[in-house]
């Protein structure tokens, strides 16, 4: 049996949306106390309540630092970490120049549990504790990913990439084989732990209507499956929908036609939506990703929340590396706040802060497990520290004893470097060197 996991510092997360509850939906303890056992948090409190109670346990002291939910992370892509600032095109040319060739590697099992090992250890590093993740078609490498996160003991969700067309031949596969295997990782992981899967077509143009078909027949035969996939990214990719479906409506139409729209699917970027469009994400209970540091490095235009937010569409906020440019989950806030000045929207640092932790366990329904410091919840969790550069402890003296200014000043200037402590289940670990 182990012991309780104390830590002592300043405990933050938010018991609502704070776009709709204001303030009264932040939970601050200045000196606070968080216990953990049994992988579940088991206590929270002022620690002049709390360290009573403990008697002679160990405590970890995180004074001055707070201690949040870890942080949730919606699209991100495992085997594309060596194509990050990989320079000079778009969408369209990316993936053929670089990402196809990159994540045909991982037909090999020894190079998959590698950038698996990698991949995971940066995540944590970052501070986030779950991801939804696009593997390659090659079902071997989803296995080694979902090994890797149950040495760990992290709560990821995972998914074979599907591409029976428009693909190179290396990374092709069939309906009816991507459907077979995918039903073998379900039956091997779905529930195994804290691992989940999700149904992974890559984007309407790798995948014949067999095989969307198939995404839909797993969704509907596993329960508690997850389907993602991509969704209006580019001026380019969008135009080829219209070629290969000139009976849709529009892009959204096709996934809709096929019956993968609900509210267990995610769709990346989701930029270049008419209203019918975002009226079908909504009606449906889907949930549009904004993935800001990969929507401008690829040049694919800027997300419009205000928009997307008015007509009832849940959000959510990834890293989306490769094509994104960080795993940092507030280096992806800050980004996002810069693209939304673009759009003459605002995002408040609660705003980010929700939407990183509890608002991204929301749109996944994981909320009762995930993103806050409830007591029952999971215990992961980050602890961040403004102060963690010189620029920035130069900058707090001027916010010291504002908290949103604070969380400003991590989601602006903060990367992995803030990050000065991640536990998983309760247990803490260490970026290896």
């Amino acid at each position: 049996m182990t012991s309780p996991r104390v830590l002592r510092g300043r405990l933050l997360d938010l018991t609502a949306d704070p776009a709709v509850a204001g303030r009264d939906a932040l939970r601050y303890v200045e000196d606070g106390i968080l216990v953990m056992d049994g992988g579940r948090i088991t206590a929270r409190g002022p620690a002049d309540e709390i360290l009573p109670t403990l008697g002679d346990t160990p405590i970890e002291d995180h004074t001055g630092k707070l201690i949040l939910p870890g942080f949730l992370d919606l699209h991100i892509h495992f085997p594309q970490s060596r194509v990050i600032a990989a320079f000079g095109t778009q969408l369209m040319d990316w993936l053929e120049r670089y990402t196809f060739p990159e994540e045909s590697r991982l037909a090999d099992p020894d190079i998959a549990r590698a950038m698996a090992s990698f991949f995971l250890d940066e995540l944590l590093a970052n501070g986030t504790t779950t991801a939804l993740v696009y593997g390659t078609v090659h079902a071997s490498a989803t296995d080694a990913f979902f090994a890797e996160s149950a040495a760990r003991n992290t709560r990821m969700i995972a998914g074979k990439s599907m591409m029976d067309r428009n693909a190179p031949d290396f990374l092709r596969d069939t309906a009816k084989a991507s459907y077979d295997e995918a039903k073998g990782l379900i039956g091997r992981w779905h529930g195994a732990g804290r691992q989940m899967y999700v149904v992974t077509p890559r984007f309407a143009i790798t995948s014949t209507d067999e095989q969307l078909e198939a995404c839909a027949a797993l969704t509907h035969e596993h329960e508690g499956v997850f389907l993602q996939t991509h969704l209006s990214e580019n001026d380019r990719e969008i135009a080829f929908v219209r070629e290969l479906y000139p009976w849709a409506k529009n892009y959204a139409d096709v996934y809709r036609h096929f019956g993968l729209m609900g509210p267990r699917a995610l769709f990346g970027h989701s930029i270049h939506l008419d209203d019918s469009e975002v009226a079908m994400l909504a009606e449906s209970g889907s949930a549009a990703v904004f993935c800001p540091t990969s929507n401008t490095f690829l040049g694919s235009g800027l997300f419009d929340r205000d928009r997307l937010a008015k007509g009832g569409v849940k959000i959510g906020l990834a890293t989306d590396v490769g094509g994104g440019t960080s795993y940092s989950m507030l280096e992806t806030a800050g980004e996002a706040y810069k693209v939304l000045q673009l759009r003459r929207q605002t995002l408040r640092p609660l705003d980010a802060f929700h939407m990183m932790t509890r608002g991204n366990a929301e749109v996944l329904g994981l909320a009762h497990l995930i993103g806050t410091l409830e007591i029952g919840s999971e215990a992961d969790v980050v602890v961040l520290d403004a102060r963690a550069t010189p620029a920035m402890a130069h900058r707090m003296t001027a916010a010291a004893g504002d908290l949103e200014q604070e969380l400003f000043v991590l989601m602006i200037m903060g990367d992995d470097r803030s990050v000065a402590a991640t536990y998983v289940a309760g247990e803490r670990v260490v970026r290896p060197r």
